[in-house]
């Protein structure tokens, strides 16, 4: 298998001069891509960085920020994206941790940054939201074009650091080939084709928009709207002639609130696909209704890329999470790894070409993650279906153990997001000295709705088992979510973890 820039570059090749990319009123054809990568590879020699070596990048979207990805790529060093929403602390782990040969960051956070890297050895440049700074500026004086590094299928092409909300955020290391694999297998299975037209709205720190969408399109051919962040304004001027959506579940809420997202907006657009966090099914029916077409759900995480998706037309299942993708073996598992049956709910364990190689400078960690017969424990809950469709439950974490019974919350979740008034729930289980656990509901409600505890509580327990019924409810204006729109559950269980402290043993 050729290295991901060398398949970049003949698929941009091929595309002759058609549009590949759409950015700020320019569209670029393959060779204007290909110029941008050859130009950012450059600086990123003159700089000293070759295979293998690791480059920070914590910048805002723009093209030349997809420049310097590609370009990394073309070096065969290791592209390390970090959220734009890290502070300096945070930046200070990540670039002790990545041992980085270059860093490349926001201008404004250039002087803040600067000893840190220079003491760290590494050089420093900057890229602004506009495409400007000081690795633009070399850019565009780069006259000689460097040869594109000859790499293996092996050979480490990103590293992309887990969100850390249980403890030290840990460097997933990622291959050409779980890259590669990943891009051409998804662009198979969605269609993915020359006649398409992608609205790109999402992050390029995030594997959902850097990975699954941009390396997804461009080796389809794919024409590429690139929009500098999701707005609802912006993804709505940008759908006349599009035909494919790619977002996380906030991103169709929010486009949901909107009175101009209906059936004429979204006449184009043959498919709409929703990741990186759980679609509630109330979103999945309010988007068929308005659209008069099923949103595409499927399932993925740092360490594999996409694991499982539904298939576009009548392969799409409403509540679950698609089929493990071609190539993918996939199993629900008990403690010891033992496949279960059908219907069971336990551990999603993968195992394929997609899955990493393992956590950065963390060898006892990755071990730990990995069965003997090389099967990776995502740490997520499930079940799969007698049609083979995966249903996720929750995270093993999340799971609420109460008085030795467990309970998923995403089961409590769905009967308390039906009751009339509620707009969203999250189940989380906080210390109980009586049970271990208590099972806790943090609701947000509709505009305009009052919060009843008790009515909710009476309310469920004419739909779930007693042990499954919350010991509180609590109403919050909102739940707090990371970049992508998970709700951080670690994030409420410390809010709300001295709720029964009073309780007696």
């Amino acid at each position: 298998m050729a290295g991901v820039y060398a398949a970049l570059e003949e698929a941009l090749c091929r595309a002759g001069d058609a549009t590949i990319i759409e950015w700020a009123g320019r569209a670029l054809h393959g060779g204007d891509v290909i110029a941008g990568a050859e130009a950012a590879a450059g600086v990123l020699a003159a700089s000293g960085v070759g295979a293998g070596d690791r480059v920070l990048v914590q910048v805002e979207k723009s093209l030349e920020a997809v420049f310097l990805y590609l370009a990394v790529l073309r070096q065969g060093a290791v592209f390390v994206p970090l959220n734009t929403g890290y502070r300096t602390k945070e930046f200070a782990y990540f670039l002790d941790d990545a041992s980085p040969g270059l860093v490349i960051c926001d201008p404004s956070a250039a002087d803040e940054y600067a000893p840190m890297v220079h003491g760290a050895g590494a050089q420093l440049l900057t890229l602004d939201a506009n495409g400007e700074g000081t690795f633009s500026d070399q850019a565009s004086g780069i006259k000689a074009t460097v040869d594109a590094a000859l790499v293996e299928d092996h050979a480490l092409a990103a590293m992309i650091y887990t969100s850390g909300t249980t403890g030290r955020s840990k460097g997933a290391m990622l291959s050409q080939a779980n890259l590669l694999s990943n891009a051409l297998a998804l662009g198979r299975i969605w269609d993915m084709s020359r006649s398409d037209v992608l609205v790109h709205a999402l992050p390029l720190f995030h594997i959902h928009g850097l990975f699954i969408s941009l390396n997804t399109a461009l080796l389809a051919g794919t024409c590429i709207r690139l929009l500098p962040r999701f707005d609802i304004t912006l993804v709505l001027d940008a759908l006349p002639g599009a035909t494919v959506f790619m977002g996380v579940p906030t991103y169709y809420v929010r486009l949901l609130g909107e009175a101009r997202f209906e059936r004429e907006a979204t006449k184009g657009l043959r498919l709409c696909i929703s990741g990186s966090a759980p679609l509630l099914l109330e979103t999945f029916d309010a988007f068929e209704e308005r659209t008069g077409r099923a949103l595409l759900e499927r399932y993925g995480m740092s360490e594999c890329g996409v694991i499982a998706s539904n298939l576009p037309g009548a392969g799409i299942r409403r509540g679950a999470v698609g089929l493990p993708l071609p190539g993918v073996d996939m199993r629900i598992a008990g403690d010891d790894g033992s496949a279960l049956p059908a219907n069971t709910i336990g551990s999603v364990e993968v195992r394929g070409p997609g899955v990493f190689c393992g956590y950065w400078r963390m060898p006892e960690k990755t071990r730990a993650e990995f069965r003997p017969d090389g099967f990776f424990i995502t740490g997520d809950l499930g079940r799969v279906d007698g049609e083979g469709y995966l249903h996720l439950v929750g995270r093993a974490k999340d799971m609420v153990i109460s008085g030795g019974l467990n309970v998923y919350p995403s089961e409590v979740e769905a009967a308390i997001d039906a009751l009339a008034g509620v707009d969203e729930s999250a189940v989380i289980g906080v210390p109980h000295a009586d049970f271990g656990e208590a099972v806790v509901a943090v609701v947000r409600l509709q505009p305009g709705e009052r919060g009843d505890a008790e009515a909710v509580i009476r309310a469920l327990k004419g739909e779930l088992a007693a042990f499954k019924v919350p010991k509180a409810v609590v109403f919050t204006d909102d739940l707090p979510r990371n970049t992508m729109g998970k709700v951080e559950k670690a994030a409420l269980r410390n809010a709300h973890a001295a709720l029964f402290a009073s309780v007696a043993a």
